[in-house]
């Protein structure tokens, strides 16, 4: 049976419930429970604001001069390549100023996507030789560069301008870029600390097109500036998303106004990936409303998988795509790229599993993991699998003839990027996040010391915390308090991400009514349950039929047993009728008490 622990958070003060008397006592937990303490900030968080919530792109510290040296570039013609990553925010990013420049008139522009396997994370040597070949005056980075000291060094003596837009950890030692614009810089007086590299980017746009509206009423084609800024919003939503930074403060504005334009996105190639995802249909009209869970689901997957199993170069064109024919053809690639991720994904998945078992790691404080020839762009999403089924910090290496490369994800707690930055003598190239990094090793000889110094890292750095696989419990509640209203009162709460998650709920000492087996090999189960009274409410607990997933065996319970369920709160729409709809995460036999 299921050994997560149920995880509920703490009451919050009886004061502050009695502070927020207009809010139900369920919506005021849950503002406790996401750090939302003051009237300011709630405001911020259950009302979003464009005008009020979205920040002068002027208020970081080098605002001004990358902007300065930008115009002077498009003024003078002189060439722009703008740098920059192989994922959904990188190639959002990157597409975001592209798109702006081009609007402002400059035609000197070019992009430049890196492949992960041969030019790997942020720029490399070779790629800024390559750029002054090219005549390239000024290079901007996306979504990477703050790491990238000795290639700017390089690209300064190559007598060529550098902005870095980036959002990545601080490196020890800063690049001597022109103009830098990441929240995290020491010193950066920017409010907003979480803005992922494609926020930064549409910083960046925004910065732009506001000293540009100071000589300008309008923008080429008559089109106004504001205007303009909103339609790029969808590329921001999907850059913020896929790249699981905290949707709170500006992000989770952005995302919210993100999410409008998306819905009604007139990006070619988004409409496009859209139709092949199933979620327009061949009339253009939307089957649904475009969520985060779209975003996570559906179409970063689909954009990643350029990167991940041939070249970015892909999703990018589609972003960019000028004709519906263009788009059609790049999204059909994307589909074929993204089908092919999962079969890979699946494949490896197995070949990791049976990996952890043969080398006993079951027990480790971190899973270490490597494949001959893997490929790179699978690491980090068998990495992320893994730790979330052992509940773990987990890194997957693949090795081949061109050396060792990693993929790391990281349980609340181990700081991961952290703990490379301890050890630096092992790496060509490292960087990331406290729960995400990538690396590439020096030497291949020295894996088995690179493994023996994580575990000692991971020793220490795991030795005070739970690692029992835990779901966070928003709040205990009665089934029969789970109604329309509540739902209702969860909509303010959109759109979830990282640091906003969906709700979860715990209900305790159910009684099973029935079990359904429901759905292709009966891989997963309608529960009904009833709780303090008579009312049999139906759940639906998704791949809890798979005996591979849930060796538990669920669908072997039966009327009377007792069960405890954590579940979320959503709705089932057919054949126009709607019903709530308990959407189970976890089940526990319930305790004798």
């Amino acid at each position: 049976m299921s050994h997560i622990k149920f995880n509920v958070a703490e009451t919050p003060p009886a004061d502050f419930l009695a502070e927020h008397p207009e809010l139900p006592t369920i919506a005021a937990r849950l503002l406790w429970n996401r750090g939302l303490r003051t009237e300011e900030k709630i405001d911020e968080f259950l009302n979003p604001d464009y005008l009020d919530d979205v920040h002068d792109p002027f208020l970081f510290n080098d605002m001004e001069k990358a902007v300065e040296i930008i115009n002077d570039c498009i003024q003078n013609n002189k060439r722009i390549v703008v740098h920059g990553d192989y994922d959904a925010d990188g190639v959002c990013a990157a597409a975001i100023i592209i798109t702006t420049l081009k609007k402002l008139g400059a035609t000197n522009v070019g992009v430049f996507i890196p492949h992960r396997e041969t030019d790997g994370y942020g720029l490399n040597k070779k790629t800024v030789a390559f750029l002054k070949d090219e005549q390239t005056h000024l290079i901007i980075t996306c979504d990477c560069g703050i790491s990238n000291t000795e290639e700017i060094v390089l690209a300064k003596e190559l007598h060529m301008q550098v902005i870095i837009t980036d959002h990545h950890a601080m490196p020890k030692v800063f690049p001597p870029a022109d103009a830098t614009i990441h929240p995290l810089v020491p010193g950066e007086k920017y409010p907003d600390k979480s803005l992922s590299g494609g926020g930064v980017a549409f910083k960046l746009a925004q910065g732009l097109l506001k000293k540009h509206h100071e000589k300008h009423e309008l923008l080429d084609g008559g089109e106004s500036h504001e205007a303009f800024e909103k339609w790029l919003l969808d590329m921001v939503a999907i850059s913020t998303v896929a790249d699981m930074v905290p949707l709170i403060g500006e992000s989770r504005t952005l995302v919210r106004y993100g999410l409008t334009v998306l819905n009604k996105t007139r990006n070619l190639g988004l409409r496009q990936l859209l139709v092949n995802a199933g979620l327009i249909d061949e009339n253009g009209k939307s089957k649904r409303v475009f969520d985060t869970e779209t975003i996570s689901y559906q179409i970063a997957p689909r954009i990643n998988a350029a990167g991940r199993m041939d070249h970015a170069n892909v999703s990018f064109a589609l972003l960019m795509a000028a004709t519906k024919e263009e788009a059609s053809d790049l999204a059909a690639k994307l589909q074929k790229n993204n089908t092919d991720r999962q079969k890979l994904t699946e494949q490896l998945l197995g070949q990791a599993r049976a990996q952890i078992k043969e080398t006993k790691q079951e027990d480790n404080p971190i899973i270490l993991i490597e494949g001959q020839n893997w490929s790179a762009g699978i690491l980090g999403l068998v990495a992320g699998k893994i730790k979330e089924e052992f509940f773990k910090p987990t890194i997957v290496m693949g090795i081949s003839s061109g050396g060792v490369v990693g993929s790391g994800r990281s349980v609340p707690g181990f700081n991961l990027i952290a703990s490379l930055q301890s050890i630096p003598e092992f790496f060509n190239k490292f960087g990331g996040h406290p729960q995400a990094c990538g690396f590439s090793l020096k030497d291949a000889a020295e894996l088995p010391k690179f493994r023996e110094a994580m575990l000692e890292k991971a020793k220490y750095g795991t030795k005070d915390l739970d690692l029992t696989p835990q779901l966070k419990i928003d709040i205990e509640v009665n089934l029969e308090d789970v109604n329309w209203k509540l739902y209702d009162i969860l909509q303010k709460f959109e759109p979830f991400g990282i640091g906003n998650a969906e709700p979860l709920y715990a209900a305790t000492g159910l009684t099973v009514m029935g079990v359904e087996p429901v759905g292709k090999d009966s891989k997963h189960l309608r529960l009904l349950v009833k709780h303090n009274s008579h009312v049999v409410r139906k759940t639906i607990a998704f791949g809890f039929g798979d005996a591979v997933k849930h060796p538990s065996n669920w669908s072997a319970l039966k009327p009377g047993d007792k069960i405890d369920l954590a579940f979320s709160v959503g709705v089932n729409e057919w054949n126009g009728n709607r019903e709530l709809q308990l959407m189970v995460d976890d089940i526990r036999i319930s305790s004798p008490s």
